[in-house]
Parts: C-alpha cells; sequence; structure tokens
C-alpha cells in the first residue's frame, strides 16, 4: 500500500499517477486504468476542497470478493453528513458543479464512507476488472487492512497474513525491528513460517519463528486462532504487538502478549483464551498505531467495511514514526 500526502491542487496529479500504477501492476488495462484514475483524481480534489487536505491510500487487494485496486481517501475535515444526497450530481458545498461522488460511484465497483458530522472524512473505493454494473452490491470482505512504511522508506518492515480452516481462521501480524529492509526481511521469514505451521497451536507457530528468526533482526508477532464454533480466540504474542477483540456490544477485550523479540529474547510462549458471542472484529496492529483507541467514540464504525475501520484508526492513531499495520476481521468459517 501507497500513502499520498494531498494537501494542495499540486499533488493531485501525484495521487493519480501513483493509483494508476497501482492498476497497472494488478493487471488492468487501458479501460479499467482509466476508471481508477478518474476516481483517483476525484478523491484528492474533494480532500482539499472539503477536507482542508488529507492522504490517499491506495494499494491492491486479494479476497473472497476478488481481486483488484482499492482507494482510501482520509481527512479530518467537517464529514459529510448525508453522503446519499452527496452522491447526486449536482449537490455541492464548495461552489462546484457537484459531480465528483456521483463520479465516483459510477466508475468503481464497491464505495463505503464513514463521514459523520464534525468527525473528518474516510471514503473506501474498490476496482476490479471490467465496468461496473449499476445497482450491484458486493459482498461485504471479512478482513481488510492497512499495511504502510514508515515515511522515507520503500518497503514495510511490517508484514501479515490470514489463513482460513475448518472453524475459522488463524491471523498474525509481524513487526521486524526497526524498519526498512532488514526488517522486512524478518517480518517475511515470520509469514513464511506461518504458512508452513498453519495447522499448528499459535504458541507452537512462534516457537518455530523464534527459531526460524535468530540469522535475522528479529520482531514483534502476535498470532490469533478464531474458533467460531467454539466461540473463541487462541492467542499467543511476543513483543509490542496488540490484538483486540471488539464485541458487538461495543465491549473492548485487550489480548495479552508478553515481552522480548522473537529471535533473540523470548523467555516465555503462552497462550491465552477468549471466549466471545456473536459475530465480533478481531484487530491485531503493530506499534506504529497507539493504544489509545476506543471504537465507541465512532458510533456505527464496527459494521463497515474491514479496510475502512482499518483507515479511520490509522488516520487517528497513527504514530508517525514507525510502519504501521492494522488487521481488521470478521469471523467465519471456512
Amino acid at each position: 500500500m501507497r500513502a499520498i500526502a494531498v494537501k494542495d491542487v499540486s499533488q493531485v496529479a501525484e495521487a493519480r499517477r501513483t493509483a494508476v500504477l497501482v492498476a497497472k501492476a494488478v493487471g488492468f488495462g487501458e479501460e479499467d486504468a482509466g476508471r481508477v484514475a478518474i476516481v483517483a483524481t476525484e478523491l484528492a480534489t474533494n480532500l482539499i476542497k472539503h477536507g482542508g487536505g488529507g492522504e490517499l491510500l491506495v494499494g491492491s487487494y486479494s479476497d473472497r470478493t476478488g481481486n483488484g485496486v482499492e482507494c482510501l481517501a482520509l481527512d479530518k475535515g467537517p464529514g459529510i453528513g448525508d453522503f446519499e444526497a452527496a452522491s447526486r450530481d449536482g449537490y455541492s458545498t464548495a461552489g462546484s458543479q457537484g459531480s465528483g461522488l456521483g463520479a465516483i460511484a459510477r466508475n468503481s465497483h464497491q464505495v463505503d464512507v464513514f463521514a459523520p458530522m464534525g468527525s473528518g472524512t474516510a471514503i473506501l473505493v474498490r476496482f476490479r476488472e471490467g465496468r461496473p454494473v449499476p445497482g450491484l452490491v458486493s459482498s461485504m470482505p471479512r478482513v481488510g487492512a492497512i499495511n504502510l512504511p514508515k515515511t522515507g522508506e520503500d518497503v514495510c518492515g511490517d508484514a501479515w497474513s490470514r489463513v482460513t480452516h475448518a472453524r475459522g481462521y488463524k491471523l498474525v501480524v509481524a513487526d521486524g525491528l526497526g524498519h526498512g529492509t532488514y526488517a522486512a526481511d524478518a517480518s517475511q521469514a515470520a509469514l513464511r513460517v506461518f504458512q508452513d505451521e498453519k495447522a499448528s497451536a499459535p504458541g507452537q507457530i512462534l516457537q518455530k519463528m523464534h527459531l526460524a528468526l535468530r540469522p535475522t533482526r528479529g520482531a514483534a508477532i502476535s498470532v490469533a486462532d478464531v474458533d467460531i464454533e467454539r466461540h473463541q480466540v487462541t492467542f499467543a504474542g511476543i513483543g509490542n504487538v496488540a490484538g483486540v477483540i471488539v464485541n458487538q456490544d461495543g465491549s473492548v477485550r485487550q489480548m495479552v502478549s508478553h515481552n522480548g523479540t522473537v529471535g533473540h529474547v523470548a523467555k516465555r510462549v503462552q497462550e491465552f483464551i477468549y471466549q466471545f458471542a456473536g459475530e465480533p472484529l478481531i484487530i491485531l496492529c503493530s506499534d506504529g498505531l497507539a493504544t489509545n483507541w476506543n471504537l465507541r467514540a465512532y458510533p456505527g464504525l464496527a459494521f463497515r467495511h474491514p479496510t475502512l475501520i482499518a483507515g479511520v484508526l490509522y488516520r487517528d492513531f497513527t504514530r508517525g514514526r514507525d510502519d504501521v499495520t492494522v488487521v481488521v476481521t470478521r469471523g467465519e468459517a471456512a
């Protein structure tokens, strides 16, 4: 995923170019890439007109809904309130022609918005190959993530992965020590172990990672096994990585991670089991995200697209001095 600061009109072109590069990298042809360019331009322009500037995140995705490109526009402006009204051509609060949000909706396959009055705007847009079909509602993905390198770095030292099994899924977030290439080497080594040992329990996976990461600079890692049938999460973590269960009533359960660095110092690997009811959100994040957030401060956000949830948390709580990863999942058995 790439982040483009959009503070003035000179940065709109950069946002458009970046979006087109991502589209072509995933195999989009000229027509599909052109739609991505239109929407990226509108999103970036709206960040300036209505949000007082903000940030456009662009990346690829691959999940049960398919493969494609996603753009996430984030600002801390006044919000929108009535998005449906704002999407109608001719509606404007900035003296423009009022066709921007309508163009976004017409040229994309999925749009999700969180923009309460006075609390900023977050707009997620997704594209697949082929023309969008008006009125066709895309199914809701079960996982979404923000994964960004520290400003000035070309690679992200964090990594994450999710695999399904018969009763649910396993999830991992690895935060390589520091940032840059060597941090990425450590986190990618952790993901290789995760794929090889995905049938094992979280504690066993961490033990295997501890051995495999010895030649690297090490990492902070959390592993969660979400069992939908048994309504429980088995969690094991080493280092400054956060795991949170957000229940449907808004209550939050923090999961415990022990001190240490996987690959170097891990005095104790311990699994903890947490029960849940209903269909909670499971959120894992690296220490690039501050820990003082609470979804109860964002009424309705917990029911939005997982990537949109991750984006709002990133917007409001990124530390801004490290790689950052936020992974949001909803429960579903394979």
